[in-house]
């Protein structure tokens, strides 16, 4: 078997690739070089980029078995991630990998305007010697605000408490016991702008958070105040923010991001208070090793057909290792209950029963979904397009979850209502200590029978001879029987029969067993 592609399309840490392994293909692009990228995608399996290459429609389109794409760094602003996720590939990213470092520079921004260090350097490499005009000031006795008290603005608070300052925040999504124990008080935005001497941004950037600290919001800060943004460019409105610099309406900043990138030319640029750098908060080799590794870890576990918690477009989550087992059974109970239906469900339930269910099992319904699919579409189906070729297809999904389980540690269903009103169902469960996959009931029947590449089943009236009857046309066409399951309601009435077989029934022979045995129903199912 050939090994998978990745193209790595921008400069990674050797980390990056050891990281890879020796199971694939790694190819090498500039992906700043649009015709290079478009080449270079075409057959490739995943792509490893950082903010330079634009993995756009255009490019995603090219990508004729693209299954990842991963950004070796936070932000994905340069990845088109609804079509993505229509082609089937999952978006990942390194969303952990730079927060020390962006919390670092905040503290080194604060430290650098509070005491000038950008201009005075400037000042005497440039030949002058001017103590008295770059008089600074101490962070002790301080007021800080955070505007963002998540992973990175908490970080920040850890690292400035130490310097005796007080810590105000503004988060509404945080509550204000988790502030405390950060060391924080939270506020309004109002009472933060009043109040603080610094202030330091750590949102992400939305329809509601671009321009946040603008014109009006500087209308509100004491004169004295410096603004600090590593997070994204755009939270603060540069224009407003050199205007209240040169009204006197703010002492000074410290800047790492702006709204359009690269950029050589911004008003604040004219200003000795203003220390700018750029965009440096994930420029560290430990952040870039970080990053590097974690998307290659990531890469790994996506072409391995696992979910992977960073993934953007996924909406799995976290797996728990309890629940990681199951995702292999639920992806082949949604391919048996296709094979089983004969056709498209108006609406599926995925029942989870059992301890299982402590944990988010989420990701179970997807692989459900991943699988009621894969036999049917062109084209491949992933954890991230199952959900949208479901909604295409107006096929309503319903995952229900239990902690009653009589029967089984843990039981996965997946059970559909056709367009003919018949319900369909299969349930799985994983036995002992190895995680042997065995089917348990099907619609309604139960049974005790290992998952197999290729089973079949049968629904007739309950009479003696039929166990010899299947097996005998069976062997005369040189298909052997690897397990069978013999389940009724009644002596003499409803009865099914489950067989595991070691290779497919061709549909010519599934026909004749059928009407040797007069079933009602006749089904045999692949798994390959």
């Amino acid at each position: 078997m050939p090994k998978p592609v990745v193209l790595i399309a921008e400069e990674l840490s050797p980390a990056t690739v050891d990281a890879l392994g020796p199971d694939f293909d790694v190819r090498y692009c500039d992906g700043a070089d649009r015709a290079q990228l478009l080449s270079a995608i075409t057959d490739v399996d995943a792509i490893l980029v950082r903010s330079a290459t634009q993995v756009d429609a255009e490019a995603v389109a090219a990508a004729t078995r693209l299954r990842v794409i991963a950004r070796a760094g936070v932000g994905l602003d340069n990845v088109d991630i609804p079509a993505a996720t229509k082609a089937g590939a999952m978006v990942v990213n390194a969303p952990t990998s730079n927060i020390t470092s962006a919390a670092e520079l905040t503290v080194a921004l604060i430290l650098a305007s509070a005491r000038n260090v950008a201009s005075a350097n400037a000042a005497l490499k440039g030949g002058k010697w001017a103590r008295s005009k770059y008089t600074g000031i101490e962070l002790d006795g301080k007021t800080v605000g955070i505007v963002g008290l998540g992973r990175i603005g908490a970080l920040v608070a850890a690292r400035l408490l130490p310097f005796g300052v007080k810590l105000l925040a503004f988060d509404p999504y945080v509550q204000a016991g988790k502030a405390a124990q950060i060391g924080a008080q939270l506020v309004t935005l109002d009472e933060l702008l009043a109040a603080s001497d610094f202030i330091t941004v750590h949102m992400p950037k939305t329809p509601e958070t671009i321009g946040l600290i603008g014109e009006e919001a500087l209308r509100k800060v004491k004169p004295t105040v410096r603004i600090v943004n590593v997070a994204r460019g755009g939270l603060v409105d540069e224009a407003a923010l050199a205007a209240a610099i040169k009204e006197g309406r703010v002492a000074g900043a410290g800047i790492d991001v702006y709204a359009k990138e690269p950029c050589t030319d911004s008003p604040l640029f004219e200003f000795d208070s203003v220390v700018v750098t750029p965009h440096l908060g994930a420029s560290t080799e430990e952040a870039q090793e970080k990053a590097g590794i974690a998307v290659a870890r990531s890469v790994r576990q996506a072409l391995a057909g696992e979910l992977v918690p960073d993934a953007v477009n996924v909406q799995g989550g976290t797996i728990a290792e309890d629940v990681r087992p199951g995702l292999p059974l639920a992806e082949k109970l949604g391919r048996l209950f296709t094979g089983l239906a004969g056709g498209g469900a108006q609406q599926l339930d995925v029942v989870v029963a059992g301890e299982i269910t402590q944990h988010d099992v989420k990701v179970l319904e997807l692989s459900a979904l991943k699988g009621v699919f894969a036999d049917v579409v062109e084209g491949s189906v992933s954890y991230v397009n199952a959900p949208l070729l479901a909604q295409e297809r107006g096929l309503e999904v319903r995952l229900t979850t239990t902690s009653e389980s009589p029967d089984y540690r843990n039981v996965v269903t997946v059970r559909g209502t056709l367009a003919s009103g018949e319900v369909v169902s299969v349930s799985g469960t994983l036995s002992g200590p190895k995680h042997v996959e065995k089917i348990v009931d099907i619609n309604g029947f139960t049974v005790d029978l290992a998952v197999s590449e290729h089973s079949a089943f049968f629904r007739y009236v309950d009479r003696p001879g039929v166990v010899g009857l299947v097996g005998g046309l069976l062997g005369e066409c040189g298909i052997n029987i690897a397990g069978m399951q013999v389940s009724r309601s009644a002596k003499g009435g409803e009865t099914l029969m489950a067989l595991a077989v070691d290779s497919e029934i061709p549909a010519e022979v599934l026909a004749e067993i059928s009407d040797a045995v007069g079933a009602s129903w006749g089904r045999a199912v692949s798994l390959p």
